[in-house]
């Protein structure tokens, strides 16, 4: 799954408790299209951007914070 290759990159034995307060690690944006590239048959996604926008959201919900992604702004 998406949240161990995640794992694995940041070196990290799980994810935040509480992802929105507390980050426990952290990966590169180079990282994360690694992943998104690693995992592109088994995600519904039509592109590239598309399935790092899906991997961007699985680092959010574990607490890992992405160096060099877009922020999400009005939400």
């Amino acid at each position: 799954p998406a949240a161990e290759l995640l794992k694995q990159a940041a070196g990290l034995a799980k994810g935040s408790a509480t992802p929105n307060r507390e980050k426990v690690g952290k990966v590169t944006l180079a990282q994360v299209e690694q992943i998104a590239r690693r995992k592109m048959a088994d995600l519904n996604a039509s592109s590239l951007p598309a399935a790092v926008r899906m991997i961007l959201g699985t680092a959010r919900s574990m607490g890992v914070e992405v160096e060099g992604a877009p922020r999400a702004e009005g939400k």
